[in-house]
């Protein structure tokens, strides 16, 4: 299959890479480091071994690029508006659009600005950042989940399940609603709690306060999941969550590096959304609600100035 990728970063350009390198036709969209890439390649420094693409499918416009089966979208989600202008060049009658993005929700209000185009949610479990322009660090991890929102065509699904694991990505279908979630159990809590203590993931677990903090979040998301009727999710998941993190190496989670870099959270998808589904549903979070008031007051601190 032809894909095309909207927001080489860490993650598009990890997944991107890693399907170019299997021989799959694969075009990217890029911003910042167009020119570098055009002329040097991506390079992907990875945990499970590097690679670099001397030739790279690089586009500055998505209206200079091709028509894709499937495309990921790779961007953060306070960038969604920009879809409306980015995706329609790359669409046709059968393209499967992947949103490898964070938070809940997000599908539905793609879905409203897209009607007829089928959508997957991408549920990547990754430690990757963008270290320098057409540099990739993967560190660990690199698993993708796809849930099905809107794609009736099973086949073409099961030739995206095909091309991901053949490229060396550990994938795997699996009920939307319940990749969502699972997905949240440890997006809500890690992000913004490096954020609201300026820290990495590993010092949150090592001091038995926070560790005990990270936990008891993850099951009002757990809770939450189950009141709402998601199935195949419970507290040893949050167990296994935990352990997880406890083998990573240290690291800090996208909207950590968003505040570093003095660049807006995505709190919409990843508090807000998922927040007001629970209430309206009968079920509130507590801790995520505080947490949540903790990041919409502290907002990303402003660059260093000279003097005294």
């Amino acid at each position: 299959m032809k894909y095309g990728v909207i927001g080489t970063g860490a993650i598009g350009g990890f997944y991107g890479g890693k399907l170019a390198k299997s021989g799959q036709e694969v075009h990217f969209l890029l911003h910042r480091d167009y020119d570098y890439v055009k002329s040097n390649g991506l390079q992907i420094d990875s945990c499970d071994g590097s690679f670099h693409l001397d030739a790279v499918n690089a586009y500055h416009r998505t209206a200079d690029m091709p028509v894709c089966d499937v495309v990921l979208v790779c961007l953060k989600t306070i960038n969604n508006g920009l879809l409306q202008e980015l995706l329609p060049p790359l669409l046709g009658p059968k393209t499967i659009v992947v949103l490898i993005q964070n938070g809940i929700g997000v599908e539905a209000d793609v879905q409203r600005m897209f009607p007829d185009t089928a959508l997957v949610a991408g549920l990547a479990f990754i430690c990757s950042a963008k270290t320098e322009p057409g540099r990739v660090s993967h560190q660990c991890y690199g698993s993708i989940n796809f849930g099905n929102y809107s794609c009736k065509d099973s086949q073409c699904l099961n030739a995206l399940l095909t091309d991901f694991t053949q490229a060396g990505v550990q994938a795997a279908l699996v009920n939307y609603e319940e990749a969502r979630w699972k997905k949240a159990v440890w997006n809500m809590p890690f992000n913004g709690m490096t954020v609201a203590l300026n820290t990495q993931t590993d010092l949150l677990l090592k001091h038995p306060s926070t560790r005990k903090l990270i936990y008891e979040q993850m099951l009002e998301v757990i809770h939450a999941a189950q009141h709402l009727g998601v199935e195949n999710i419970d507290e040893s998941f949050a167990d296994k969550m935990i352990q997880m993190t406890d083998a990573m190496t240290p690291y800090s989670p996208s909207m950590k590096l968003d505040f570093d870099f003095h660049r807006p959270m995505e709190i919409e998808y990843l508090y807000s959304r998922p927040l007001e589904i629970a209430h309206n549903a009968g079920f509130h979070m507590p801790k995520l609600e505080m947490l949540e008031a903790l990041l919409r007051f502290s907002p990303s601190p402003a660059p260093p100035k000279g003097g005294v």
